[in-house]
């Protein structure tokens, strides 16, 4: 599938993350925060953060986005899981009400004794196109989840072009990437719930942002490494009441030569950044890494999953 040309993109850093697809595309991108009573431990109002992924959606198509991203845990953590099918389906109703893809973070699911958690991309005909459990856990989530383990990571088609999808701590593991781009991923969706205190108290004493460091060094370097699209969607706290130390946010495009594109603070939010999607190839004719990963006999090739009638053509 050819490219388009340039696209903007619409970024809202509550936690929705928008693409708008003509010649010119819209990126929209949605940091939205997570509603915790940490008082007493209460559940999280997941009715109210529907609602407000919804109100953030409806602008974003409103301004002619053609993909909508939110965060990570954007609904509930582990309470409530058991209502996900309820929500998966509004929003299936909601993109083919708005004929706008969406990427509705990550919806926390229960299957007989175990929780997964998962990324569904969700076409603007409310079909679901692709779908990923998270396979990387991050550390307090492991005695909880159940990771996708040995699954192989996969690409798919959209209305978008060839795509993969990660979550939080899979960004830190490049082997997820490189099994994405050598099935063919131009985009790479990422929901996150990724805090500036996810660091041990060690850590933060040499550098109280090492977290947002991370965040900055990391996507940047992944998109060059694989001439991709990197699109981060991160949670953000409501405005005017983010505590310093607590929400990275970071919502961005991430894309070669450029860097960051429509990067968020802390704060949920929303811009409209454009993109040329030409880029892409520009960085991969200029880098040739896929067209290297690609050739028979490889020098890494042991270290990829990839299918048997994508292999060469990357």
């Amino acid at each position: 599938m050819e490219l388009p040309g340039k696209v903007p993109f619409a970024i809202l850093d509550p936690s929705a993350l928008l693409l708008s697809l003509n010649l010119r595309t819209k990126f929209c991108k949605i940091s939205r925060p997570r509603t915790i009573l940490t008082s007493n431990l209460q559940p999280l109002a997941i009715e109210d953060n529907h609602s407000k992924a919804v109100e953030f959606i409806r602008e974003a198509a409103s301004q002619s986005c053609d993909l909508a991203v939110l965060p990570e845990y954007h609904l509930t953590n582990f309470p409530l899981c058991s209502q996900y099918q309820k929500y998966l389906d509004a929003y299936c109703s909601l993109a083919a009400e708005l004929k706008i893809n969406i990427v509705p973070g990550t919806i926390v699911e229960t299957h007989d004794t175990e929780l997964t958690n998962v990324a569904y991309f969700i076409s603007s005909t409310g079909a679901i196109l692709g779908q990923y459990q998270k396979k990387n856990l991050w550390h307090p989530e492991r005695p909880h989840l159940t990771s996708s383990a040995h699954v192989p990571h996969e690409a798919f088609d959209t209305p978008l072009g060839k795509v993969g999808m990660l979550i939080c701590w899979d960004l830190a593991f490049p082997e997820a990437f490189r099994e994405l781009i050598a099935g063919g991923a131009k985009m790479i969706i990422i929901p996150t719930f990724w805090s500036l205190s996810d660091c041990t108290d060690e850590g933060l004493a040499y550098n109280a942002q090492s977290e947002a460091l991370f965040l900055e060094s990391t996507l940047v370097s992944r998109c060059f490494e694989n001439t991709c699209m990197v699109v981060f969607a991160n949670a953000g706290g409501p405005k005017g009441k983010t505590t310093k130390g607590s929400y990275a946010g970071l919502s961005q495009v991430a894309v070669p030569f450029k860097g960051a594109l429509g990067k968020m603070g802390g704060e949920e939010g929303m811009s409209v950044v454009e993109v040329d999607m030409q880029i892409l190839e520009v960085a991969e004719n200029n880098y040739k890494v896929r067209e290297d990963i690609g050739r028979e006999g490889w020098h890494y090739e042991y270290a990829l999953t990839r299918e048997k009638a994508g292999k060469g053509k990357l």
